[in-house]
């Protein structure tokens, strides 16, 4: 009788614990039961870190998603491969969505969660400049970014904060493409040049240049890059656009609660041409002026003040609808809101 009972029993726990690891086996997902996204970045640059730790940590598997990352270098090549059909979704900054609407593109981009709130390129000096202030521009000659692009506009915008007009008070050279100015600045005479990481710091490093102004600080709060789809993609997908913020979410998590070494170890399979200690300083300077938000809520308050920028620039002639080009359900969902 005992026997039968200790025999019963055994079974009974081995049966429990074969149900315990074929439910766990379940929940996992292996390849084959991901979803394929590819999403079109702006630039591959350390000031997008909470994206590739989300993607290193595995968050975007985690949700579901096999992420193919493509960098197209430049907000309007994203939104070309967007409207095209090669990328299902865009990262860039939302001036582009606006530009597509207010073009009166019937399928346009509708932003789902904002990453960074803070300007992420840096002025680079030619030579070391003590107590720098905006003043020092007047009579320059500054290696900028596109016509209607975010950096350029930020530029132009801290520029007028200091009572210099970017069309008479220093000479703005914006006919190198984007990514290749820091190249440019070490061939040519330029006195400053706006970079973002990890060129400025690879500038510092060289010996070829010198921070001495953040964009970021100086501009203040705005909403520099977000994500968005097609209209007509949130239709079919609404699960999958969820899942996507939900994994981005978790990488905002993790960039707000770890040491700028552990964000670094964490990202630096992105970055293998960068060692991991200069990854450190980068990550660093970006926590250190607040670059990352909380969540990923694109706030009316942030997209107003966009829009200001895109009027003051003369890029946008009215104002578009903030309802059209922003939904916060997904964010507000991730956020746990």
């Amino acid at each position: 009788m005992n026997r039968f009972y200790t025999k019963n029993k055994f079974l009974s726990l081995l049966l429990c614990l074969l149900l315990a690891i074929s439910c766990l086996c379940g929940c996992h997902k292996t390849e084959s039961d991901l979803v394929p996204v590819t999403l079109s970045e702006v630039a591959h640059s350390i000031f997008y870190a909470p994206q590739y730790a989300a993607i290193e940590l595995g968050y975007f598997a985690e949700e579901g998603i096999d992420l193919t990352l493509v960098n197209a270098g430049g907000a309007d090549k994203v939104m070309t491969s967007l409207i095209s059909g090669d990328a299902h979704i865009g990262f860039m900054g939302s001036e582009a969505s606006i530009y597509t609407y207010a073009n009166g593109n019937e399928d346009y981009a509708v932003n789902f969660a904002q990453l960074t709130q803070r300007a992420g390129n840096f002025l680079v000096s030619r030579t070391p400049v003590d107590d720098f202030s905006w003043d020092m521009l007047k009579g320059s000659t500054v290696l900028g970014g596109r016509a209607g692009g975010m950096p350029q506009m930020v530029f132009e915008y801290i520029l007028k904060k200091n009572g210099i007009d970017p069309k008479t008070d220093l000479s703005i050279d914006q006919s190198i493409s984007f990514g290749l100015t820091a190249a440019a600045f070490m061939e040519n005479d330029a006195d400053f040049t706006v970079e973002f990481e990890p060129h400025a710091t690879a500038l510092e490093q060289s010996g070829d240049g010198y921070v001495v102004a953040s964009l970021g600080v100086d501009s203040g709060y705005v909403p520099y890059t977000a994500y968005c789809a097609k209209k007509s993609y949130f239709a079919e997908n609404e699960p999958l656009i969820q899942a996507f913020t939900n994994a981005i979410q978790k990488g905002l998590d993790y960039v707000n609660s770890h040491t700028s070494e552990e964000i670094a170890a964490a990202i630096a399979p992105q970055f293998a041409e960068t060692d991991v200690k200069t990854i450190a300083i980068i990550v660093e300077r970006y926590k250190a002026q607040d670059t990352w938000k909380a969540d990923t809520i694109f706030e009316q308050s942030s997209f107003d003040l966009l829009q200001n920028i895109l009027m003051d620039a003369k890029e946008l002639k009215e104002k578009v609808p903030y309802e059209d080009l922003v939904t916060t359900k997904y964010a507000k969902t991730a956020a746990g809101k």
